[in-house]
Parts: C-alpha cells; structure tokens; sequence
C-alpha cells in the first residue's frame, strides 16, 4: 500500500500566511513518480490531490506537502528552514506527483485512510441502530442544537500526528511532531518513544479516573464503619469473604471492625509509597498470573505509585527507552485492575451490597412526564444510592405530589445509574454519554445529577434549553452553571450525605413545578432487560460454574466475552458494539457486558431471555436466562474478570487457555486503555474498531499485537469492520476451545 517512493528528508518551518507547518520532501527520482496528500474522500480530497498534481498537497489539519527540497544539505533538510521562509518550486525533474504518497515507512497515508473511516452525522442518523436514537438527532436537527456528532465533525480532518501518536507536549521545547524524514523531537525522542510515553499516559489516567472513585468508595466503607457515615454496612458476605482473603481475622469481630480493617487494606494498597505486597493481587489474582508477571518485573507497588512514577518517567529526559516504558505501562496497568478495579468493587458491593437480579425497562419510551423526573449521571455511587433512598421516603415522596406530580423517578445515564439499577432497583437505564445530550433534548429531566467521568461539559447547554437543573456532587466534577451539593475535597462531610441528598430531591421537586411549559419529545421506543448478573448468583441458579464448562467441553457453547467499553464518534454510534454482540450469540457465544456498551445491548433486546441465539447457547439457556448478562458499570469488569477466574478453577485451566476475550469495539478514552490492557494481563485477547495512537510506531504495534502473545498470551487485535472482527474473536475462541476438549 505504501511503497511509492523513498522519503528522503523533511523540514518543518513556518509558512509565508503565519504559524502552519509546512512539511518539505524530497523523494528519489528512480522511485514511482506518483503522488496525492490522502486527504478526505470528499470535496477536500479531491482539491488535495489537485494540488498533488501541481507539486503540493493538503496532509492533516494544515500540514502541507512540498517538493521544493531538493539540493539543500542534510542539516538544513532535516533541522529545517528556522527563518520560516517560504520557497518556490523552481526545481526540475521527469516525475509527477499523483497517486499516494510515501514510503514503506511512512504512516502519514495510513492514517489519512482511516481518518475516511470516521463517519459524519448524516451517516451516523442513517446507520445507528436504536431507533430512539435516530429520532432525537432529527429532533436536534430540527431545533439547531448540537450534538457530540456535529463537534466531532466540526473537527475534521483530525489532526494526523495525534491521532498516530507521533506528537509530544510534555514540555515547552515542543511540541515536537515526528515523521520518517524528521525522526526525533527536541529532546532526541523517536516515534518508538513518543507513542509509548502517550500510551503510558493515558493508561495512568485511566487507572487514576477508575482509582479516584474507587478511592471514595473505599473511604464511605471506612466512615460507614466508624459511624461517620449513616449507610448500614449491605453487604455483610461481602465484607467477611473479603476480609479471610486478604487475611483479616472475622471470628469474633463486630462487623463494622472487620470493615474498618478491610478499608485499611484496600486504602493500603491504593496509594501504599513503601515497596512491600500487594495483598489484594496476591488474595485474588491467579497463581499462574501472578508468576508470569514476577518473570516480567511488572507486580506494582500500588496504583498511586505506578501513577505517580509513570509521570516521572515520561517527564522529559527521563526514560528514553520505549521498551523500560511499556514495562511502566503494564505495571499500572495492574495496579488499575488490582486496586482501581478490583479493590474499588468490593468496596462498593460491602457498603452497598451485591447485585440483584431485576427486570428493567430502559430506553427513551420508560420516561414517565407526569413524574419528578431526576437523572443520575456519572461514577460514583454513594451520593446517588443515598439520594435514591432520601427520594422514596414517605415525606418526600409527598412533597412531590404537592408539587403536582406523580411520584419521583429516577433515570441512569452511564454507570451511576447502572450501580443504582442492580442494587436500589427502580432507575430506568437510558443512555451512555455520547448519547446524554439527546436524554435531555426529551425535556422530560427535571434535575440532572452530575458526579465525576463522562459528563460532557456540552449537557449545560442543552439544560439550559430545556430548563433542566444541573446538580453536581463532588468537588472533582464540577460545571459552569451547574449548582454544587456534595463533597468536599476531604470528603470531611460525609456526615451530611443525608442532608445533601434531601436538598438534591427538594431541588428537583422545585424544578418540576417550575418547568409545566417545557416542551416534550418522548420517543415511544422502550423494551425490557434482565440486568445484576454476578458470579455469586449464576452460581447459585447453575449450581456451580462447572455446567458452563461442559457446555464449552460439549460445544454448546462457543466461549464468553465480556463486551463493554464506551461509545466513540470515529465509528457510527453503537453499530459496532450491536453488530458485534448480535453475530456473538447467534454463534454460541455467551457476552457479559457492563459500563457504557451495555445500554445498546439493553436497548436493543439481547439482555431479554427471549433474544435469539445460537442453537446451542439457547439450549444451555434454556427459558429463563437471556445470552448477554448484564453484569453493571464500567468498574464491574471485576465481575467478569471473576467468572473468567471462577471458570479456570473449574475447568483447572489457565485463564489464558480458556476460550474466553475481551471486546470494546468503540472505546474513546484512557480508561478503555487501561481496561483492555487489564484483560491483556491476564491473557485473554482484546478486540477492537478503534485504532489506538500507536500508528507512528512500528515496533510498538509489533509489541501490543504480537510480542505480547508470547509474555502475557495475549494481543491487541483491532479491525475497523465489525463483521469481520466479530469473525475474528469466534474463530480464536473455537481455537482456543480446543484446549477444553483437549483436557477432558
């Protein structure tokens, strides 16, 4: 694809019309003749490979392509032209310039094909697969409000460097681009490095994101244990099962002392500074695991320090080794799964509880408009459990019905809602965040509650249009506009989480009176899902886990993948998540799911016991059970991660011989990284429709997708068509099937 011709050299330099970087080329006279800039497959592209023609060509945001650089002497060629000057073409030779460009190892074209990829908002309309959805964009398009859809169009074409990962910020000698014929930034970092040191990044937000709310969870346990905090302790099972793992004494003990001293742990192990165990990974993760990661040097001190020392090595002049880095990389990538996963879910299930199995109606059409309407968006469960609690009690529930309403409802947009769902029962699943604008856009919400992560800055917008009040809850996540009931940076009012939730429940009720005149837009599309799903209670409905794996000996069942993931602008919205999911089940393939890719397999009927599956997953089904179980939030890929444990201890193989995956197909930010990685650990494959911004790095996409498979038995897979990626993980899992059969 890429083997025109030979890039000899580039320089950067300033144009004659201000600060756009101009890049030079020079290419061998004997190498093909023909080249184009691989712009947009639209009006655009074709002007970029007119001008191609002409000698010059349109490449990323404003990046030009000039051949005008023949004859000057390496250094000036390489360090470029500091005086910014332009030059004309007023050199000869007997080549053209059509065609694509560049050499064999040159990234720049591949990128711009896939930036062709990306769909615009008219294809998004067309192709998205919940019908709900479609209706409320042409709603917005009637109304000229903006949506995700239009921004991200607005910002086409994508700049190229960022999306290859060949741009690096971190310091104020850059930023600092790098091509074939321009290899090094500033400080001498090559594409190898800068893509690593991006990836490393955004893998320690990732587990800084899921640790920083996992972290309040494991400090509500704590002030719930000493009275601090007015939650009773739900999930007793939890708190002792826990605590004899991790070697805490429970014979004897209150439980609310067992709670405190299981908090220490997990806090201990969250931001430990002291080298020393890990006593969470090394409780609950697998002995084979565990050793293949000590081979590897990657066991973490704790997700704190693997954080705070993955910015220290990507700090400029620090490690120069891209290979040392994405040792860092993996290394938080288990203090995210160890700590900012696991250890964040049994703190929740012990303060609040296990899941329990409901049915749910979810979807735009569950709306009710005669009710205090009250969505709950974001991460963090505490504030929004109690404000679920304060809502249903006798005096408030009267209070709304003074205000003329029906009752209090309660909607969840993203993991919030998902936790409150299986636990508290009675919140309406909706929308993931990509789509929380168009919830809004109904103007059934009367009080919009906002927590940390995912909650797009854009929502006040559209709250202001339809007058919705925006509450936010924790000193992380605030908004212009918004109104502030919650904690402190200290969290040293927990003591008053009662207090607050009444005046979140008050203010909404205020909200809904004040707001009779607000048009509505309620598509009638709904639909129910079976949700709460975790391994104590499938074990308990099959006996064991054993069953599931004779149906996997037997063939009944292809194998179990855990889709899940968030939702990204660069695919049409929730098409590959639901295209996926669907060729998965009528192969006889199990799904678990969680977090923001789990509203489209609600929405779109496969969480019903009734969904069509594979003959021989139906069988195994049978009436009652539906071929995705729902399993939570984001962070509750614990619980997958769990089953893929449990079905090893039955089966007595190790998890990455199982015929068992990951998939996000469309995930869109650092914590999909540290998710997918995560999975990766513990050797199972990840699968995905979005690339990852390694393009400017050959021997990191060597690393991710094949080195790997011989350290840690797994690999990066990504295909852009989902068809042909579902295709992929049914053949591996059939692959690897064969070592079940193989041991029986």
């Amino acid at each position: 694809m890429l083997h025109s011709f030979r890039l000899a050299r580039v320089r950067t330099g300033l144009t004659s019309r201000g600060n756009h970087p101009r890049l030079f080329l020079q290419r061998s006279k004997n190498r093909d003749k023909n080249f184009s800039a691989g712009g947009d497959a639209s009006a655009g592209g074709r002007e970029a490979r007119s001008a191609g023609r002409q000698g010059k060509g349109k490449l990323g945001n404003d990046i030009e392509m000039n051949t005008n650089d023949h004859g000057r002497g390496p250094g000036r060629g390489h360090h470029g032209d500091h005086q910014g000057r332009d030059r004309d073409h007023h050199h000869h030779h007997d080549h053209d310039h059509r065609g694509r460009p560049v050499a064999d190892d040159d990234y720049l074209e591949a990128v711009a094909e896939y930036r062709r990829t990306f769909p615009d908002k008219a294809r998004v309309m067309a192709e998205t697969p919940d019908p709900a959805v479609r209706e409320m964009l042409a709603y917005f398009e009637e109304r000229g409000l903006e949506t995700v859809f239009d921004r991200f169009d607005r910002q086409k074409p994508h700049c190229s460097h960022g999306v290859a990962g060949s741009c690096c910020r971190n310091c104020s000698m850059g930023p600092c681009r790098v091509t074939p014929g321009n290899p090094r930034g500033v400080c001498g970092a090559d594409a190898d490095l800068i893509a690593a040191r991006g990836m490393l990044r955004m893998i320690a937000a990732g587990a800084a994101a899921h640790g920083a709310r996992g972290r309040e969870c494991m400090l509500a346990l704590k002030a719930a244990a000493e009275g601090v905090l007015d939650i009773p302790l739900a999930g007793k099972l939890k708190i002792v099962n826990s605590a004899k793992a991790l070697g805490i004494e429970t014979e004897g003990r209150e439980l609310a002392r067992v709670a405190m001293d299981l908090a220490g742990v997990l806090l201990e192990d969250m931001s430990r500074t002291v080298p020393g165990p890990h006593r969470t990974l090394a409780a609950f993760a697998p002995p084979e695991r565990k050793a293949v990661w000590a081979s590897l040097d990657m066991l973490p001190v704790s997700a704190y320090h693997e954080v705070f020392e993955s910015y220290h090595r990507t700090n400029v002049g620090t490690d120069g080794d891209w290979r040392n880095v994405m040792l860092q990389f993996h290394r938080c990538g288990l203090g995210y799964a160890w700590s900012s996963v696991l250890g964040s879910s049994i703190a929740m299930d012990s303060l609040l509880g296990l899941p329990q199995r409901r049915t749910v109606r979810c979807n735009l059409g569950a709306l009710n408009p005669d009710t205090v309407n009250i969505a709950v968006h974001g991460h963090s469960p505490v504030m929004v459990s109690e404000i679920i609690r304060q809502a249903r009690s006798p005096e408030l529930e009267a209070e709304a019905r003074e205000a003329g309403a029906a009752g209090i409802g309660f909607y969840g947009i993203c993991c919030s809602g998902l936790s409150a769902m299986y636990r508290l029962g009675g919140v309406v699943p909706l929308s993931n965040a990509v789509g929380a604008e168009l919830v809004l856009g109904t103007g059934a919400l009367d009080l919009w509650v906002a927590d940390v992560q995912d909650v797009f800055p854009a929502v006040m917008d559209v709250a202001r249009c339809f007058k919705t009040v925006v509450v936010t809850t924790s000193d992380s996540g605030r908004l212009p506009g918004s109104e502030f009931y919650g904690y402190d940076h200290d969290h040293s009012n927990f003591s008053e989480t009662a207090a607050l939730a009444k005046k979140i429940v008050r203010r909404a009720v205020a909200a809904h009176a004040g707001r009779r005149d607000v048009p509505r837009r309620i598509p009638k599309t709904q639909t129910e899902a079976e949700t709460g799903f975790g391994v104590e209670n499938i074990a308990a409905q099959l006996g064991s886990l054993k069953p599931l794996v004779e149906a996997m000996k037997a063939g009944q069942i292809a194998g179990v993948v855990n889709l899940a993931g968030c939702n990204n602008p660069r695919v049409v919205y929730e098409k590959a998540t639901w295209e996926i999911a669907r060729h998965l089940v009528e192969n006889d393939v199990l799904v678990v799911t969680n977090g923001c890719a789990s509203f489209t397999l609600m929405k779109m009927g496969l969480c019903r016991s009734s969904a069509k599956a594979g003959p021989g997953l139906r069988k195994f089904l049978g009436p009652d059970l539906p071929p995705v179980w729902h399993m939570g939030e984001c962070l509750d890929n614990a619980r997958a991660s769990a089953l893929f444990r449990g079905l090893s201890d039955a089966s007595g193989l190790p998890i990455k011989d199982l015929p068992a995956a990951f998939a996000s197909p469309e995930w869109g930010n650092e914590k999909g990284v540290a998710a997918a990685t995560a999975f990766r650990l513990l050797g199972l494959n990840s699968y995905h429709c979005v690339r990852a911004p390694i393009m400017a790095s050959k021997a990191l996409q060597r690393y991710l997708t094949v080195e790997t498979t011989e350290t840690l038995g797994s690999a990066m897979i990504v295909d852009l068509d989902p068809g042909s990626l579902a295709r992929t993980i049914v053949a591996d899992l059939l692959a690897r099937r064969e070592n079940l059969r193989k041991s029986a």
